[in-house]
């Protein structure tokens, strides 16, 4: 198992990310790919996004939708478990 910090879809990717635009998907895969960053430098990002606790689920604004994301430190893993794009694209 890697020590570096990850992040991954839960359940999977056709379940958060299928019928999502593309262009959202790949914002969204771009801000997890920096919240592991950050994480892997030792910065909290358990406090990153909205939410209504250190935590907890949080929600973060990506292309003019936004996602929603939970963090595992003890796995070193950021979840993306929801993507709801903007209402254009709905």
């Amino acid at each position: 198992m890697s020590t570096d910090w990850h992040w991954e879809y839960d359940p999977d990717h056709a379940h958060v990310a299928g019928g999502v635009p593309a262009h959202v998907v790949t914002e969204v895969e771009r801000l997890a790919g920096q919240l592991t960053d950050l994480a892997g430098m030792g910065i909290d990002v358990g406090d990153f996004g909205s939410g209504p606790r250190p935590g907890g689920l949080r929600r973060m604004n990506a292309a003019d939708g936004w996602f929603y994301f939970l963090v595992a430190p003890r796995d070193r893993l950021i979840m993306v478990v929801r993507i709801v794009p903007p209402f254009t694209d709905l």
